[in-house]
């Protein structure tokens, strides 16, 4: 039996090659390993035990960047190196790179980096999504879409599919629509959560990041989306130094919508750019900290990483 690595931020098309890989396995047990949960010899030692009654095996190991100690790494490489005959192993990590140990012991043609799509691929995506559903969209709502979902297929498959409950076939649609019912629809997000930074909420703030991370967000994904908000913030106050910015510089940094236009100047009267790069290199060292601290202490970082956000961060002056 094979092993594989996927790597990268694209949770979409990574889903999707998995569950390739599953379907040609037919009936196989499956067993999922989380690297920040599980021991890495409580996955040795299930993984080395036979199945009693399944033909064939598949483990698949999610979050393996977390796997650094040495003799873990060598022990897993290891067994990836000779597995059990009827074994299917994928290791898994939205990080691009992991142990070298471990990535050497996969075999190259079964290493695969799953990049997030270009803003063009995207838009493309999105838009062959709603041909195949005999829906047509405007551009500008394509764009309010992209605004609004995270940056992964797999969160663009799941709120597109729930916009197509809303229109009939071949009705278009248009960005105030799309608007409209993603507020009415749509859970808590890392962009929602944004909205409340940007309003210096910090009640709303830790409501909302906890609502997410009862719900089994991650915070990696939760701190993706706010270093995209960020960086957007800061093309925002850019455009900000010298004049008002016109509808057409708004668009051009993929602020089409109204709300979200209302977002990130009402995060102007809080923010310079010297906050901002603060957030931004806050936010990296603290995806750092959380991945390496294990679930019990996700929820006081996440309180302790806002309120450096939104009560600290707007002070910063360089």
């Amino acid at each position: 039996m094979a092993h594989y690595l996927f790597l990268g931020p694209e949770i979409g098309e990574k889903q999707e090659k998995i569950a390739g890989i599953r379907k040609q396995l037919k009936n196989a047990e499956e067993t999922v390993f989380y690297a920040g949960e599980d021991s890495v010899y409580a996955l040795l030692a299930v993984m080395q035990n036979g199945a009693l009654f399944a033909e064939a095996r598949l483990f698949c190991i999610r979050d393996a960047d977390l796997i650094k100690k040495r003799d873990e790494t060598e022990a897993l490489a290891a067994y990836l190196q000779a597995p059990q005959d009827n074994t299917t192993v994928i290791v898994i990590s939205e990080e691009i790179t992991i142990s070298k140990v471990i990535e050497r012991a996969i075999p190259p043609a079964n290493k695969k980096v799953f990049y997030e799509l270009l803003e063009q691929k995207k838009e493309a995506w999105i838009e062959s999504f709603f041909r195949r559903n005999k829906r047509s969209i405007t551009h500008e709502a394509v764009e309010t879409i992209l605004e609004l979902v995270e940056n992964n297929t797999a969160a663009l498959n799941q709120e597109c599919s729930r916009l197509l409950l809303f229109f009939s076939e071949d009705q278009s649609i248009d960005h105030e629509q799309v608007e409209q019912l993603f507020a009415h629809t749509r859970s808590e997000s890392a962009f929602t959560l944004f909205s409340r930074i940007a309003c210096n909420d910090f009640s709303k703030s830790i409501e909302t990041v906890r609502t997410l991370l009862e719900s089994k967000e991650s915070p990696q994904a939760i701190m993706a989306g706010l270093a995209w908000c960020f960086r957007k913030l800061r093309d925002y106050l850019l455009l900000c130094e010298t004049h008002e910015p016109t509808d057409s510089e708004l668009r051009s940094i993929g602020l089409l919508s109204p709300k979200a236009r209302t977002d990130y100047a009402a995060a102007r009267r809080y923010y310079s750019c010297e906050a901002v790069d603060y957030c931004l290199a806050y936010t990296a060292e603290y995806d750092v900290l959380i991945r390496s601290s294990g679930n019990a202490l996700e929820s006081i970082l996440m309180d302790k990483y806002l309120y450096t956000i939104v009560k600290v961060a707007p002070t910063v002056r360089i």
